[in-house]
């Protein structure tokens, strides 16, 4: 997929002008900012109502309201099937068992991305093969990607990562080359857009999070999107206690648990769809004035994106910050602009194969029944993945998607925090010349 370069504006255009030096707050000067920021669900009384008369119903079984949210969802995606299930953890677990993954088999992920990523595939009796990301985009890279396949790949696991999609069309080449189905994590990629297409249409199946960070939120709970009617079986069945849809109650043809999302946490998610599609429009407009002021400051780079990509979900906002730039090290800019009010952290601060998990000791009796010898011969701690040692380590900055959810002005105050900091650091440097 083609890239699109950060838009151009100056500082001195947005009325963003750097003047003379400001204190700043961890030296006594006044913050960029005191209001706090959004918010985290965002709750209202018909949504209150929608659980309320969910409760009084006297149905709390059953799924009638898990149904109807999950073909809302999958209408909303362009996608025919939708099966919702309790977690986006089980969402990728059922989907890859669907797919025939099991013991033995491996699984290609992301070094970058949240544990459950990486965890489902352990939980099924597959093994993990980590492959690194693109610099530009914290997305996986399918070069990484090709490297990693071998004779035991049976699914690559591309992350929409933030929200930006991934290099869909080199993960459908290298599926199609390999003959290796692709499934997409969209956890952080409700909404999104793509030449017309949202996750669900490009892989074999989407799964999604409704973990209570996430852009559209019940507390727990997943979901997966497929165009394939066999996989949409399988997924029900799975998700279901192994019944079949015509079956009798006490039918059951696969090794299917209860893994049904509750009628309470349906009711609220069809509620709070009532407002997702402002919130996705408006994170992703500020998401993009974003982009092209931080991009005028020498040091910040904000993660690129494909050009075709319509609406970006933002689940995250994610720059890259050179620490050579500014002359900081990125856990002192961090300090620096917390204090001046905005929110920002490093987010993950390892690799997900540098966790303790991926050690031989680590996964050692860990899994009951899991075909250990394959596990244990794979040393994760080989695994190259250096761009995402690197961003873990020194140059990720990130912003959660509830402060995207503020009014566009209130995106210059985090323009403005980064812009002190840099002209702090540029008149240190010249009184050290």
């Amino acid at each position: 997929m083609s890239e699109t370069q950060t838009v151009a504006a100056t500082p001195q255009a947005n009325g963003l002008a750097a003047g003379p030096r400001e204190q700043l707050a961890v030296e006594g000067g006044t913050p960029v900012r005191t209001q706090p920021w959004p918010g985290w669900p965002v709750v209202d009384e018909e949504d209150v109502q929608a659980v309320s008369d969910a409760v009084r119903s006297g149905v709390w079984g059953g799924g009638e309201q898990a149904l109807a949210f999950a073909q809302r969802f999958a209408d909303l995606h362009g996608v025919r099937h939708g099966i919702a299930c309790n977690s986006g953890t089980t969402a990728l677990q059922i989907a890859l068992s669907s797919l025939g993954v099991g013991p033995g088999d491996e699984v290609i992920v992301p070094a970058y991305t949240f544990v459950a990523t990486a965890t489902s595939v352990l939980l099924i009796g597959a093994t993990p093969v980590f492959a690194d990301i693109e610099p530009n985009t914290y997305n996986l890279d399918p070069a990484s990607v090709e490297r990693a396949i071998t004779s035991r790949t049976r699914a690559i696991v591309p992350v929409h990562f933030g929200g930006a999609i991934a290099d869909m069309e080199g993960f459908r080449a290298l599926g199609e080359k390999y003959s290796i189905p692709i499934l997409e994590d969209a956890a952080h990629a409700h909404g999104a857009v793509c030449n017309g297409q949202s996750p669900g249409a490009w892989g074999v199946a989407a799964c999604f999070s409704f973990q209570s960070s996430k852009n559209l939120t019940c507390g727990e709970g997943g979901l997966i999107l497929t165009n394939d009617d066999a996989v949409a079986r399988q997924c029900r069945s799975r998700v279901n206690i192994g019944r079949v849809e015509g079956g009798a109650w006490y039918e059951h043809h696969l090794p299917g648990g209860n893994y049904r999302l509750g009628t309470m946490q349906a009711a609220l998610l069809l509620s709070q769809l009532r407002r997702f599609p402002e919130q996705a429009h408006r994170r992703d407009q500020n998401g993009r004035y974003l982009d092209a002021r931080l991009g005028t400051i020498e040091g910040i780079q904000p993660l690129r994106s494909d050009a075709r990509q319509t609406l970006h979900s933002r689940h995250l906002y994610i720059f890259r910050y050179d620490s050579d730039a500014f002359g900081l090290p990125r856990q002192r800019f961090l300090e620096l602009l917390q204090a001046e009010g905005v929110p920002a952290s490093t987010g993950y601060p390892v690799g997900l194969h540098q966790q303790p998990l991926y050690s031989g000791r680590g996964l050692r009796g860990q899994l009951p029944g899991h075909p250990m010898p394959h596990l244990l011969a794979h040393n994760y701690s080989a695994d190259a993945c250096p761009v995402t040692e690197h961003i873990c380590a020194s140059e990720a900055v990130w912003l959660t998607q509830n402060a995207l959810l503020a009014e566009a002005h209130d995106m210059d105050d985090i323009v403005r925090a980064v812009s002190k900091i840099r002209a702090t650091c540029n008149r240190d440097k010249q009184e050290q010349a």
